[in-house]
């Protein structure tokens, strides 16, 4: 009775206005009734577990697609049929309104979806100017050479009170977001084994992006209608490149607290092999993401989200670039002004983390959490049945 209640609210929810919810809820209503696309993703597994789709459902499903079109190009209902299903793009509306719905605090997502890319441009800029300026107030623009010492322009105890209060927010602001996105969605009682092995898979298939091989292996759909793996590849060139970055971040940590080992570190050190390693990954993962978003095929996705998706590219480049560059160019004169800037675009970074692009991460982990955990209990449905 209290399943039927909700439906019957979402429904009119749906009815009122909620455009977007409503669209997926129609597709998916097309979708349940063919099931070609059966085994191409997680989607379409856990559609058929449910025959209406409230707005928990819908956001759900949602999060769970990755947008690779597999099915688009598969669908014997896509444009111009008059059904004019187009899972990808549906899905990635209602997407989008999760990251504002979810987001704390929402005003800041509703901001920065709508503006992505002038927002995050404001942002650094504003952030590189204010420790550009600090320095000019210094008389530290430029020097004699500081061999690398970075802590003699901005000192250690500064940049980890700045950097860690923003990093704290972000986690905390995407923390909240998760747990919201996962209240949503109602789940039967989960014991301890069923929790490890649904967890154990999630991780497997966020790491692996399982998910964007098409269903087959082979990749998703480009604008030619061919199979490719670029997408996947490029998610991990970024995601990986990432993950090396704050890898190289976490051994400086500890080298410094725990072994009071003081930067700078010698270029065969472990923090600047690693953040080498990473910052090259975040050079070719979003070069190659952002020509694939502006070569995808017109039904792909959202274009209204481009604007945001083009921000956390850029973020995340020049955030990698800088970040070379001052490396390199650590022990000359230039290096407080480099440091500045790469400081600025990574505080930049870092700040809209919870309100953009990054934000697909963590719902779409969650909702794979979901999906292994789901498929491990019974279909209520079947149990319906019988």
């Amino acid at each position: 009775m209290q399943q039927l209640d909700q439906l019957t609210r979402d429904a009119a929810a749906l009815a009122a206005g909620r455009v977007p919810e409503a669209e997926v809820a129609r597709q998916m209503q097309i979708c349940n009734a063919c099931r070609y696309c059966e085994t191409f993703c997680a989607v379409f597994p856990a559609m058929t577990r449910r025959l209406e789709f409230g707005i928990a459902d819908v956001h759900y499903l949602a999060n769970l697609c990755h947008n690779c079109g597999a099915c688009l190009h598969a669908c014997q209902y896509a444009p111009p049929h008059e059904f004019a299903v187009n899972v990808p793009r549906a899905m990635a509306q209602v997407r989008v309104k999760t990251y504002e719905e979810f987001a704390w605090p929402r005003p800041f997502a509703a901001a920065y979806r709508r503006n992505g890319a002038i927002v995050a441009a404001v942002t650094a800029l504003a952030l590189v100017f204010f420790l550009v300026l600090g320095l000019a107030m210094k008389g530290g623009l430029l020097r004699e050479p500081l061999a690398g010492n970075f802590y003699a322009v901005f000192p250690h105890n500064l940049m980890v009170a700045i950097f860690g209060a923003v990093f704290l927010f972000a986690l905390t602001a995407l923390g909240i977001g998760a747990a919201r996105f996962w209240r949503g969605e109602t789940m039967g009682p989960v014991d301890s084994k069923l929790a490890k092995g649904s967890t154990i898979e999630a991780i497997h298939n966020v790491l692996t992006l399982k998910y964007l091989d098409g269903g087959h292996g082979d990749g998703c759909n480009d604008a030619d209608d061919r199979f490719t793996l670029w997408r996947r590849r490029m998610h991990h060139f970024t995601f990986y490149g990432f993950m090396l970055c704050f890898a190289a971040t976490s051994v400086a940590t500890i080298y410094h607290y725990v072994f009071a080992w003081q930067a700078p570190y010698a270029f065969t050190s472990l923090p600047v092999v690693l953040g080498t390693l990473g910052g090259i990954g975040l050079l070719i993962g979003p070069v190659g993401l952002l020509v694939l978003n502006l070569k995808r095929h017109r039904l792909h996705g959202d274009p209204n989200q481009r604007p945001m998706d083009v921000a956390f590219i850029g973020l995340l480049f020049f955030t990698s670039l800088t970040g070379l560059v001052l490396l390199v160019l650590r022990d000359t004169a230039a290096m407080p002004v480099l440091l500045a800037v790469h400081l600025g675009v990574v505080l930049a970074l870092f700040a809209l983390l919870p309100y953009g692009k990054f934000a697909h991460a963590v719902y779409r982990s969650a909702a794979l959490l979901k999906y292994a955990i789901e498929r491990r209990q019974p279909n209520r449905l079947q149990l319906g049945a019988d």
